[in-house]
């Protein structure tokens, strides 16, 4: 089993320590959700990393924090070269980008959008 140990100095009554009082928590349920949850996030990752389809993810502020395995073959771009990248603003063409932003931002605040086509920019300037 797994214990979660709090332990505390006990002292006597002229503050000499004497000993230690423990209190002990039974966590081993816990560590077992814990490690079921990290086995289901790298089934997850490898599932994204070996799609046959490119995945991206941005965050907040449009900025790529996601870059499958596919999306790298398609691009060219690895995902060192991207992560971190405005996606709208370096990989998609100037005249997209309006309604790709609309999209993504959209998506950021809870609105879905299925099959939308835009041009993504390749690393040799392909689209």
């Amino acid at each position: 089993i797994d214990v979660l140990l709090n332990a505390t100095t006990r002292r006597d009554n002229k503050s000499n320590i004497v000993g230690v009082v423990g209190v002990g928590q039974d966590i081993t349920e816990r560590k077992v959700a814990e490690q079921d949850l990290q086995r289901v996030a790298t089934d997850l990752r490898a599932l994204i990393d070996t799609a046959n389809a490119p995945i991206f993810g941005i965050d907040q502020d449009g900025l790529v924090n996601e870059w499958n395995n596919k999306a790298a073959d398609i691009s060219g771009y690895t995902q060192d070269e991207v992560m971190g990248k405005n996606l709208v603003e370096r990989f998609i063409a100037v005249e997209n980008r309006i309604a790709v932003k609309t999209v993504l931002d959209n998506a950021l605040r809870g609105q879905e959008t299925a099959n939308f086509e835009f041009p993504l920019f390749t690393k040799d300037n392909k689209r």
